[in-house]
């Protein structure tokens, strides 16, 4: 660039030239004009080298300003470090996000077991799920939807029966009516239309209702046992049974089992599984909450179903007086006959209509001087 005198062009102060003169000759006028035109050319050449200046310092700066951004994308792409440590940090975050909210869910679901623990300690019949498995052969009847909560039990009477008495049952029930009605019967031990009346025998029994008490209610009362698991899948008879019981008192005696020291071991004959006790409290509860475990029993490992141990008590049993409609009992019978003819004796006379019998259904007798014990399933 020039000097700044020469950047500058100079204009004489409009005082001097008053001062000069007021008046100038036309030679002098068309000077000054030239000199003012000079003057004009100097500053449009100041403003255009001005502008080009401008203009130069304005590209550099976008120079500039291209040169760094490229170098910062060099950085970024020659730099994985810092990218990686991006994407690391990112991903812990989302990882903390992630181990604080199964936190939160853990703890509802722990909450939400412990008050299963506890509701199904104060209400036994919640643990029935977790009792072992038995297969069962459906021979009911299906009833209504308001008959579910029911219990329904079928009976098995056992009736003693005294020496010189039978039980005789008819199809018809008004048949057994009659019969107990007439009270007394006199039965022929021999028969044939030629017998003269003094080669005849007869006997008298007696004829009575058979009264028996029913169940009408039954309450059974279950507790959970608290150091008593039940043990269940186990091998088949082909292991003697203390060898099996040793075999599960053992495993279940070690700590790294889960187990304990065990109390008491009990082998149920009814369903072949094992009642464990334990001396201390707090190992069932472990046990059951594993559900199953494998045991080594001899040269196989048995999967082995742990359930609670539940104990069944019956807290109320009442009875109702009932009377069978169709059986009758007959007393007083003596014993002069063998125990197939007399039976074929009171069979045949009941059997007669003209005694006021009817069909038979079924007939037991025991001769005097022997008991016996009569079983009704319905």
């Amino acid at each position: 660039m020039d000097s700044e005198e020469n950047s500058f062009v100079r204009l004489e102060d409009p005082q001097d030239l008053q001062d000069g003169g007021s008046e100038m000759t036309p030679e002098q006028i068309r000077q000054e004009i030239e000199r003012y035109k000079e003057l004009c050319s100097a500053v449009e050449q100041d403003n255009a080298t001005l502008q080009k200046e401008k203009e130069e310092t304005e590209r550099r700066i976008r120079q500039v300003k291209n040169a760094r951004e490229l170098v910062q994308e060099n950085l970024q792409q020659h730099n994985p470090l810092e990218n990686l440590i991006q994407t690391l940090q990112s991903e812990i975050f989302l990882a903390k996000e992630e181990k604080s909210r199964l936190k939160q869910e853990k703890e509802m679901l722990e909450k939400k077991l412990e008050e299963m623990r506890k509701n199904c300690w104060e209400d036994p019949m919640m643990m029935l799920p977790a009792l072992p498995e038995r297969n069962l052969v459906f021979k009911g009847l299906v009833t209504d939807k308001e008959d579910m909560n029911k219990l329904m039990l079928t009976p098995l009477i056992r009736y003693p029966l005294q020496g010189g008495s039978a039980l005789i049952t008819f199809e018809k029930a008004e048949v057994a009516q009659r019969v107990i009605e007439a009270k007394e019967h006199t039965v022929e031990l021999s028969h044939g239309e030629s017998l003269e009346e003094l080669d005849r025998c007869q006997m008298r029994v007696q004829a009575s209702p058979v009264d028996m008490l029913l169940p009408a209610a039954l309450e059974i009362g279950l507790t959970r046992s608290s150091r008593s698991i039940l043990v269940s899948g186990l091998p088949g008879r082909g292991i003697p049974e203390e060898v099996l019981l040793d075999k599960l008192e053992l495993f279940f005696s070690k700590t790294k089992n889960g187990g304990s020291e065990v109390e008491s071991r009990e082998f149920l004959d009814d369903c072949g599984q094992v009642v464990l006790t334990f001396v201390h409290d707090g190992v069932a509860e472990q046990l059951i909450a594993r559900e199953q475990v494998q045991v080594p029993i001899g040269k196989v490992k048995y999967k082995l179903k742990i359930s609670p141990y539940m104990r069944g008590e019956v807290t109320n049993l009442q009875f109702q007086p009932s009377r069978c409609a169709r059986t009758v009992l007959l007393s007083g019978i003596p014993d002069v006959l063998a125990e197939e003819p007399m039976r074929d004796a009171l069979e045949i006379h009941f059997q007669k209509e003209s005694r006021g019998g009817g069909e038979v259904d079924t007939l037991g007798y025991v001769p005097a001087g022997r008991r016996a014990v009569a079983v009704f399933s319905e």
